[in-house]
């Protein structure tokens, strides 16, 4: 009124951020990480078993036989009669296969191997530090068959084209129609049992043999990180001891996958150990191709692990800068 003063709507200025829509940081953190697992898990799988799938051709092949074992001499002997007959390219054959179902297959692996980490690093209080040995070998193993229970029908068609002459499946697609109209839509998942029981010390014992050599690495050597022909030494002495341990199951899971096509019929796994072993003894029979395994999955491995490790760095090092490496 008179004493000067404005009257009107009185106006208080608070002391509160403005609400604006974000990203939490630690999520989006979580995401690029999850992304880069899984592009640097697919990269992996894929190179390591186009490396080998000429060997890992024949060994299937044999796997899915009543032949002798597979020496070295013999597995030359029919690649080479396998290229003189079919051509270079078929040595890949079923290789396309392959693609489809290891490229999900190690990018799945990878990925759950490093959240599986991360989560029992949580639950044990190992946040940021290594794993003890058991929770190495668990996450390995969970892993695995996280892994391997999402992508088994597309292990069955490459097992299947891996040992079958060409004129029977032009293409993967005609492989499933075939199998589900001719065996049936259980066919998909025939030697699954095995599989995911072969998987368990297969996968864990790799992840734990791999990160338990690294960890001895970086204690005795001063080295925060091994090199590229440490980490693939450290690949290949992983994928020896992984895959030893697992082999019988390898083979009685081949042979209940091609059982359609060869002629056999075995109904679970017992019963497929007992005929192989009856036909063709413990050690020829069960740990048939072994000898191509020690060569074919140390190199296999060696190399999923080192490309694995390496476009984690690279990709690390383009979003964040030098320094951050695993």
């Amino acid at each position: 009124m008179g004493n000067g003063v404005r009257e009107g709507p009185v106006e208080f200025q608070r002391d509160v951020e403005p609400v604006t829509a974000r990203i939490p940081t630690e999520d989006n953190h979580e995401k690029k990480k999850v992304l880069n697992s899984l592009m640097s898990g697919a990269l992996a799988g894929a190179v390591a078993k186009t490396a080998v799938a000429p060997l890992d051709r024949t060994k299937i092949m044999f796997q899915g036989s009543s032949r002798a074992d597979l020496s070295p001499q013999e597995a030359y002997r029919l690649i080479y009669h396998t290229y003189l007959n079919e051509g270079f390219w078929s040595l890949w054959r079923g290789n396309s296969a392959t693609m489809v179902r290891v490229i999900p297959y190690a990018a799945i692996q990878f990925c759950a191997h490093e959240e599986y980490k991360q989560i029992l690093g949580n639950y044990y209080g190992f946040q940021g530090k290594a794993l003890t040995p058991f929770p190495r070998f668990i996450a390995g193993s969970l892993a695995g068959t996280t892994a391997a229970m999402v992508t088994y029908p597309l292990d069955m068609v490459r097992a299947r084209m891996a040992v079958t002459p060409k004129e029977m499946y032009s293409s993967i697609v005609h492989v499933f129609i075939r199998i589900s109209r001719e065996e049936g839509l259980k066919t998909l998942y025939r030697g699954f049992t095995p599989t995911i029981l072969g998987v368990i010390p297969y996968a864990g014992l790799s992840f734990f043999t791999y990160e338990t050599l690294k960890k001895v690495h970086a204690e005795h050597s001063g080295k925060a990180q091994p090199s590229p022909a440490e980490r693939l030494l450290f690949g290949a002495c992983a994928g020896l001891i992984g895959q030893s341990a697992s082999y019988p199951l390898d083979v009685v899971r081949r042979r209940m996958q091609t059982a359609g096509v060869l002629g056999h019929t075995y109904s679970s796994i017992l019963l497929t150990m007992q005929e192989i072993v009856r036909e063709e003894g413990l050690v020829r029979g069960l740990y048939k191709g072994l000898s191509m395994n020690w060569v074919k999955g140390p190199i296999a491995v060696g190399i999923s692990f080192t490309t694995f490790d390496l476009t984690q760095i690279l990709l690390r090092r383009l979003q964040h800068g030098p320094g951050l490496e695993r």
